[in-house]
């Protein structure tokens, strides 16, 4: 027998209270348990003790900031595509202390680089989180070898899909653009934040198709996964975007998230 692994995993930024974590934790096991769904083990697993276990690994650490891993694998099954069908899930938790960019870093902000890698628009598994991540990390290693922090993935019909490790924005002439999921992208948990952050600061927002056209000619545009939350990108194919410095709409977000996440710390 062998041990046959998928994976929906997270990385989170949680302080040791508990109210805190609670601001991703429920978004991010729904997602999870959705990933699951489209392999077959959606019915093995119990969120509550998904949270229960997330929070008794993090109380065992220690640590007042941490990053943690959640990994859910179908268990075993023979050699062959055929998915194991026990019902026997195994579920790894991994913690670890969180090294964050420097604040020199969000004044900055990133270089990236549009790559040769695509991504497949009409496949499934670019909206779950899995343990088949070669194409994000060759595209990251292309990016890194132009000298740049991140990578700009194409779909398969050349729109911007998303960067090798978050979700990204654009604004052009006050408003904010984002690709659609169905652009071929993983529907972050904190670009769903920005997306309603957005709409509380009275930001219009639209989710559609982005041209590599479009991209190269924004105002201004930024990144976001949950580690980093909102990260200004300064320049795409080492041309400088808007001014070259963190844009006043990025940074009005930036600022929101941080008011947001404080809130739950009270």
């Amino acid at each position: 027998m062998i041990v046959v692994f998928y994976m929906a995993t997270v990385y989170m930024r949680l302080c040791a209270l508990i109210m805190a974590m609670f601001f991703v934790l429920t978004v991010i096991l729904t997602r999870l348990v959705s990933s699951a769904g489209l392999l077959g083990i959606r019915d093995a697993l119990e969120p509550q003790k998904l949270e229960t276990g997330v929070l008794r690994t993090l109380k065992a650490n220690g640590l007042d900031d941490a990053r943690i891993r959640l990994t859910v694998t179908a268990g075993e099954g023979s050699r062959g595509l055929t998915l194991p069908s026990s019902g026997n899930v195994n579920i790894i938790i991994t913690i670890e202390k969180l090294v964050l960019p420097s604040n020199e870093v969000y004044i900055k902000g990133l270089r990236t680089s549009i790559v040769n890698i695509r991504r497949n628009s009409r496949s499934p598994l670019c909206r779950i989180k899995a343990l088949g991540y070669l194409e994000n990390l060759l595209a990251h290693a292309e990016a890194s070898d132009a000298e740049s922090d991140e990578a700009i993935l194409l779909n398969d019909e050349g729109y911007v899909a998303e960067c090798s490790a978050s979700n990204i924005f654009i604004i052009e002439l006050g408003r904010i653009i984002t690709p659609p999921i169905d652009a071929g992208i993983l529907p972050g948990i904190t670009r769903g934040i920005v997306i309603e952050l957005a709409a509380d600061k009275t930001i219009e927002l639209i989710q559609e198709n982005i041209s590599v056209e479009r991209l190269l000619s924004a105002d201004e545009a930024f990144i976001t996964n949950s580690i980093i939350e909102i990260m200004p990108i300064t320049s795409i194919n080492r041309r400088q975007v808007g001014s070259g410095s963190r844009g006043k709409i990025t940074e009005r977000l930036m600022e929101g998230y941080k008011v947001l996440t404080r809130s739950f710390l009270r």
